[in-house]
């Protein structure tokens, strides 16, 4: 991944975005928020240039916007998903890359597309929707994945309690392999903890002041 542009309208097209999935349905929104910052403290340990780290934070912050396209009854279940709904709910990796679609045309968004699409993938191939593995996962994709499941396990649900970190670290490790890069799991496992929060409205904020 070359060092490249960022158009200004960026800014302003995914605060709208972000804006119409807060209005459908405000938990992803908060929840998107804190991917794309984590994506982009993960992708900075990780070694990516500047360039590469805001990449890695827009694609974090558009990854669930195709929840948008999926039914609210779906969606928002409170108790375990039966197979047609999960192949509902899995279509949401795809529908987020036809919304970023139309704005593929300039080089930034068009490496967030394939980020996008791919952070269901699993390191072993038994990921969705393409069926990737290893090093054909894109490598933001592969970010997204640990971070996305680190706050998906964190975050409190309907159904359950957020899980304590050392809970969740230690389902990283075990899973680390199969689902997860080993090397990107690795640095977050060392790093995480040193993470300074930062507020939700900051952080949209700072995206939309353009202040990395």
């Amino acid at each position: 991944m070359a060092w490249g542009d960022i158009p200004d309208w960026a800014y302003d097209s995914v605060h709208a975005l972000l804006q119409s999935l807060h209005a459908v349905e405000p938990t992803t929104y908060q929840h998107c928020l804190r991917v794309g910052e984590y994506c982009k403290k993960l992708s900075a340990d990780v070694g990516l240039n500047e360039f590469e780290q805001k990449v890695a934070e827009f694609s974090g912050l558009l990854h669930d916007i195709g929840k948008i396209g999926i039914e609210k009854e779906v969606l928002l279940k409170p108790s375990k998903l039966d197979p047609r709904e999960l192949d509902i709910m899995r279509n949401h990796s795809v529908i987020s890359e036809q919304i970023i679609q139309p704005l593929g045309a300039h080089p930034f968004f068009n490496q967030i597309l394939p980020a996008v699409r791919g952070h269901h993938e699993r390191l072993d191939g038994e990921g969705y929707p393409d069926k990737l593995a290893g090093e054909a996962i894109p490598l933001i994709s592969r970010i997204i994945l640990v971070v996305d499941t680190y706050d998906a396990m964190a975050e409190n649900r309907v159904y359950r309690k957020g899980l304590p970190d050392d809970i969740i670290y230690s389902e990283i490790k075990r899973c680390t392999g199969t689902q997860f890069d080993p090397q990107i799991a690795k640095v977050f496992l060392e790093n995480h903890a040193r993470w300074k929060p930062t507020q939700d409205q900051e952080t949209l904020h700072n995206i939309i002041k353009k202040v990395a």
